[in-house]
C-alpha cells in the first residue's frame, strides 16, 4: 500500500520556501542539526515547567517557539547534503522526550490541583501519543507502512498549543487522549490489512509452486 502524503509532509512542502533560507542561515552560524534538535528539547522543557506551574498561556507560547525551532534540524541536514540515519534517530527520540516532558508538566499541574480526571486524561494522552509513534516504528521494522491516521505529532501540537493559549488544559489533553488513541487504532488496522495481503500473496505463491512441481 502506498500511503498518501501526510499533513506533516504537506506542511513541509508549503513552508519549504521559509524553512530553507532560515536553515541555510543557521548552517552558516556553525550550529549543527543535532544541536538544534537538543535546543528544541531544552526549550520544550522550559515550556513544560511553566505548564506545571499553571502558566498555561506563557507555557504555550514557549512551546510554540521551540516547536518551530525543532522544525529546522531536518532542513539543515538536507541543505548540508548530509542527512544521516543517526540524526533522524536523535530527532525521533528527542520528539518523544519532548512530548513526554510536556505531558509530565501537565500531569504535575493536574495532580497539584487535585484533578484526578485531568491526570487520567493526561495519562491517556501520553499513552495515545506514544502508541501512535510505536505502531509506526514497529510496523516499519516489519516492512509495513503506517503513515496514516488523524493525529500525528504535528496535529497533536495544533490541538495542544491553541487550547493551552486559551487556558484550557483539560480539553487539550482530552482531545489528544481520544484522537491520539483513535489514530493508533487506525494505524493498527492499516497494518493488519497489509499483513493479510502479505499472507494472501504468500499462500498464492506457495500454491503456484506446488502446481508447478506437479
Amino acid at each position: 500500500m502506498n500511503p498518501q502524503p501526510t499533513f506533516t509532509d504537506r506542511l513541509r512542502k508549503i513552508f519549504k520556501g521559509i524553512l530553507d533560507p532560515i536553515g541555510a542561515l543557521l548552517n552558516r552560524t556553525g550550529l549543527t542539526p543535532n544541536t538544534i534538535t537538543l535546543l528544541g528539547l531544552a526549550g520544550t522543557t522550559v515550556g513544560a515547567y511553566l505548564l506545571s506551574q499553571g502558566k498555561m498561556t506563557f507555557g504555550a507560547v514557549v512551546l510554540f517557539l521551540f516547536v518551530l525551532v525543532d522544525a529546522f534540524d531536518g532542513t539543515m541536514a538536507r541543505l548540508r547534503g548530509e542527512p544521516s540515519d543517526f540524526g533522524a534517530f536523535v530527532d525521533s527520540v528527542s520528539d518523544r522526550y519532548a512530548e513526554f516532558i510536556t505531558f509530565g508538566g501537565l500531569l504535575y499541574y493536574f495532580l497539584g490541583q487535585g484533578d484526578a480526571l485531568g491526570a487520567m486524561m493526561t495519562f491517556a494522552a501520553t499513552a495515545g501519543s506514544a502508541l501512535v509513534s510505536y505502531v509506526k516504528a514497529r510496523a516499519e521494522g516489519l516492512n509495513f507502512t503506517a503513515k496514516v491516521g488523524l493525529l500525528s505529532r504535528v496535529e497533536r501540537y495544533i490541538v495542544l498549543i491553541p487550547l493551552l493559549l486559551f487556558n484550557q488544559p483539560f480539553w487539550a489533553v482530552t482531545v489528544i487522549a481520544v484522537l491520539g488513541n483513535f489514530t493508533a487504532w487506525q494505524r493498527i488496522v492499516h497494518v493488519r490489512a497489509q499483513g493479510h495481503e502479505r499472507m494472501r500473496k504468500a499462500r498464492e505463491a506457495k500454491q503456484a509452486k506446488k502446481e508447478y512441481v506437479h
